[in-house]
């Protein structure tokens, strides 16, 4: 399980989305360096495999890019981090460009991306970063030099341009977000996968502590749709699926809620993955306040 959920969440969201445009490296290791790219994208060399579905988040796609995600405003130190990596990461480039004797164009040299959910504008001040008005409201560039743009999530306007960026949102901006895409049609292929990605995620922030009644809201709107997407696939005749999904979400919370997964929590994970849709979704926002010894007394003796 990773140590820092959102950072899980982010990762998988971009490989979802991104891999059928181009490669997608996560946790990429800049050569020589003890340093790691969140996520490492270069596009295909196809051109139209780039769609206009994904909006803004297609149009950063369609040149190499490094996209760094963060859940709070970055501090001075993590964008100068950023900057890090993208540097080396250009050396890298050039350095292999120059042993095959051929050239790059400062278009073709990736561009970094720092997604946050939120950017004041002292930061944005003590950067000398400007509204970029080639882009939506909320999206800031560095110097045309520095190849460095900045996304203020809270900032973007609601369309559906931005909807897959807002969902990376927090608070209201990805309550709404989250509205959207429960609304998309149900034959739409990304409303069933980010709702799947979304209810992990948050249940795996959750978990390990308790939570307010804010947080207990948002948790029973993901938990709506994920009951939607389970009714849906049950509905393709897959429920084997789902029992295996189930599966292997509550192997990771119980490693998250107790450290650890002995023989006693494995002997009742089936009884539990085999709960209705309903009763699922309730154990898990009760999670957070169950022992091990509650989750044993009351599922033990049907394992």
């Amino acid at each position: 399980m990773a140590r820092n959920p959102f950072d899980q969440f982010s990762k998988q969201f971009f490989e979802e989305f991104l891999s059928p445009l181009g490669e997608v490296r996560i946790n990429y290791e800049i050569p020589g360096e003890a340093k790691f790219v969140d996520i490492w994208f270069t596009p295909s060399t196809s051109p139209e495999a780039i769609t206009e579905d994904l909006g803004m988040l297609g149009r950063i796609a369609q040149t190499p890019c490094l996209l760094e995600p963060y859940r709070k405003q970055p501090t001075n130190q993590e964008i100068r981090s950023c900057l890090y990596k993208l540097y080396h990461l250009e050396s890298e480039i050039q350095r292999q460009i120059k042993r095959d004797e051929d050239k790059i164009s400062e278009e073709e040299l990736p561009q970094l991306w720092i997604i946050a959910t939120s950017c004041s504008q002292r930061l944005l001040q003590g950067l000398n970063a400007t509204e970029d008005e080639t882009w939506e409201k909320g999206v800031y560039a560095l110097g045309s030099i520095f190849l460095t743009r900045i996304i203020a999530i809270d900032q973007l306007p609601i369309t559906p341009n931005t909807l897959w960026l807002r969902l990376l949102g927090k608070g209201l901006t990805q309550k709404q977000a989250v509205d959207e895409v429960i609304a998309l049609s149900k034959q739409d292929t990304r409303r069933s996968k980010i709702l799947k990605l979304l209810y992990s995620w948050k249940i795996s922030i959750e978990v390990g502590r308790e939570i307010d009644l804010e947080e207990r809201e948002d948790m029973m709107q993901l938990s709506q749709a994920y009951l939607e997407w389970e009714q849906e696939t049950k509905g393709q005749g897959i429920e084997q699926g789902i029992e295996q999904e189930r599966r292997q979400l509550l192997e990771n919370l119980f490693l998250v809620r107790f450290g650890g997964v002995d023989s006693q929590l494995v002997a009742i994970i089936p009884s539990i993955a085999c709960l209705s849709s309903q009763e699922y979704a309730t154990l898990l926002l009760e999670l957070p306040n169950l022992s091990r010894e509650d989750l044993l007394a009351r599922f033990g003796s049907q394992s």
